[in-house]
């Protein structure tokens, strides 16, 4: 009886493991019937909406093969092409060009990097790297090109390391705080390297955002077209390292684009295909981001999506084309009230602002709004164009720093206001401060002089003869007859004969005298 029980006992639990097996087995055979085909992606991509087709007299964009994908011209941050562009993807390896471009604005390139056990060991063998050994040193020069050349992960853990002096995975929050103030809205990474992790995650919206102060860093931008990745032997690191740049929009590639100012590319099996790309043409420098694309259409769409911004649209300078705030087209406001009456410029649109229009749009058809709610204390309002209700640039009115730059405005209260505006706009009095403190400065040393001057004739004693007082005093001492050239020989006469009478006058009345 008690071996019929453990018969029965492992019939049961042998039934149970077999049923089990099974049932992982066909779930997944499910699992990879259920997962879709690159071909079925793609389709399933196309299909789905344009956001920026559907705006009113805009250029219709490229269908793409990605899911999300963005174009958007670097300097004003006009979104020339939006598709899915706050949709929540993985970034794969396009997460390195933020940490590069920290690592840039925190580290000089001189600096050794050490590689430690967890920068070396804590990543996916199978996964781009450059064999570095523990204990190993590269100067961060080195470790920039590493990263962006061949994407070395285990070189990016490293660099995260040594810019927060602990663990790599503390990295994340400096990459978060830095994201932040680039203005992306919808990010959370992780770590340095962008494998995957469901925690760490950007949209197409916010990796343009980075690409913005990515691409305007020259340095890294060369680094990423180079197309080849060299490291020489030194005392910290034996081995001579060379590596292909994969990357094939760069010069020498399948893909080359002539006018790509930079790019970096990024591949895992959730993330699919990524890549952030950037190309200027004729003035106008554009921003491109595809997510979970397939591969080689990252690139054709990339191509697809800078051909449809520079072919579509154009950059035009504010300064040199508004009117609505000038007087007489000078792009300047003047002071009214001149303290020294020199009316000299104070406010100036700022003459290198642009906005970017399609080729079929003019200037007249935008919709500007002054807002005097900014941060730079050069700048007095910002005034934002809108074309279809869709941002095209902004320009800034500039306090003039000096006299070369002013250009003069007749009046900030001249804007065109909505009637239904309930809050006073405030009003602006300025003030150059540089012409009152001389006017002050010019009116003390008057008074100084002055004061001197007043001082020394009151103190000092001037000949006689040399001043007019003295000359008037002696004429009227002097007999009036010698005021006259012509009579003066009659007039000395007459006197000399009223003298001689004196004396004989004189002379009787002592005669007389002698007599009594």
């Amino acid at each position: 009886m008690h071996i019929k029980k453990r018969f029965l006992y492992r019939v049961l639990s042998g039934s149970i493991i077999s049923m089990t097996a099974g049932c992982l087995f066909f779930s997944q055979i499910l699992t990879a019937y259920a997962e879709p085909s690159k071909e079925e992606r793609i389709a399933a991509h196309q299909a789905m909406p344009i956001q920026s087709n559907e705006v009113e007299n805009w250029p219709t964009g490229p269908v793409v093969a990605a899911e999300s994908a963005i174009l958007m011209e670097a300097e004003t941050g006009t979104i020339l092409y939006e598709k899915n562009i706050h949709q929540k993807q993985y970034p794969a390896s396009t997460t390195k060009i933020l940490t590069t471009l920290i690592a840039s604005e925190q580290c000089g390139l001189d600096e050794w990097v050490t590689f430690s056990q967890d920068a070396v060991f804590d990543i996916d063998r199978g996964s781009n790297h450059i064999a570095i050994d523990v204990g190993q040193k590269l100067t961060m020069e080195d470790c920039l090109n590493a990263i962006l050349i061949r994407s070395a992960n285990e070189v990016s853990l490293a660099v995260a390391e040594h810019i927060c002096g602990s663990d790599w995975e503390d990295f994340g929050a400096i990459m978060n705080a830095r994201a932040k103030e680039l203005g992306c809205l919808n990010s959370n990474f992780v770590n340095p390297n962008g494998l995957p992790n469901e925690e760490h995650y950007t949209t197409a919206y916010d990796l343009a955002m980075i690409g913005k102060a990515f691409f305007a860093n020259e340095a890294l931008c060369q680094i990423t077209l180079s197309r080849m990745l060299h490291i020489l032997p030194t005392e910290y690191q034996p081995h001579e390292k060379m590596e292909v740049n994969k990357m094939e929009l760069i010069p020498g590639g399948e893909y080359a684009y002539e006018y790509l100012v930079g790019c970096k590319t990024g591949y895992t099996d959730d993330a699919r295909s990524t890549l952030v790309a950037c190309a200027e043409k004729d003035g106008i420098k554009l921003i491109c981001v595809v997510l979970k694309d397939e591969s080689p259409y990252h690139y054709e769409d990339t191509i697809a999506l800078f051909e449809y911004g520079f072919n579509n649209f154009e950059k035009i300078n504010v300064s040199q084309t508004e009117t609505k705030y000038n007087i007489d087209h000078t792009g300047s406001f003047y002071s009214e009230n001149d303290i020294f009456g020199s009316s000299k410029p104070i406010l100036s649109l700022n003459q290198d602002d642009s906005i970017i229009l399609p080729k079929t749009a003019s200037f007249e058809d935008t919709v500007s709004t002054i807002s005097y709610d900014t941060q730079n204390e050069n700048q007095a309002a910002i005034i934002s164009y809108t074309y279809q209700d869709v941002y095209v640039g902004s320009a800034s009115v500039d306090l003039a720093v000096t006299q070369e730059d002013a250009y003069v405005f007749e009046s900030i209260m001249e804007t065109p206001q909505p009637e239904d505006t309930t809050e006073e706009e405030p009003s602006f009095i300025f003030i150059n401060i540089v012409k009152i403190l001389i006017g002050i400065v010019i009116v003390i040393v008057i008074i100084f002089i002055v004061f001197l001057a007043r001082a020394f004739l009151k103190n000092f004693q001037f000949s006689q003869r040399n001043t007019r007082r003295t000359w008037k005093r002696q004429r009227r001492r002097r007999p009036h007859h010698y005021l006259y050239g012509d009579d003066s020989l009659r007039y000395r006469r007459k006197e000399q004969i009223r003298r001689a009478k004196q004396r004989q006058r004189h002379r009787r009345q002592h005669k007389y005298r002698d007599y009594d």
